[in-house]
């Protein structure tokens, strides 16, 4: 198993359009072979950083299924215009 994560920093004032537009984005990302789950978490400290978890069976299913699907065009459409920076992932796999 993968686990992808990404800190997403929203714009300040597109939190609730956000969580609602991810809330919809979801569908796609489910959708690609080799998809586990997903969990999207928000900052206390700094309410417009999210943390979001994807766990992959293996790094090409993120890499190349989902990447190159377009399931994920219609997720680049509702969701990366929301980030400031644009965000930078990480895949990790389990040690113990």
């Amino acid at each position: 198993m993968i686990l992808e994560s990404a800190l997403l920093q929203v714009t300040l004032g597109d939190t609730k359009q956000f969580e609602n537009d991810f809330a919809t984005a979801s569908k796609f990302i489910s959708s690609i072979p080799g998809y586990i789950s997903h969990e999207l978490h928000h900052c206390i400290e700094n309410p417009t950083d999210y943390l979001l978890l994807v766990r992959w069976e293996t790094l090409e299913d993120h890499t190349e299924g989902f990447r190159k699907s377009t399931a994920y065009e219609e997720w680049k459409k509702l969701l990366h215009h929301y980030y400031n920076p644009f965000p930078k992932v990480k895949h990790f796999t389990r040690i113990i």
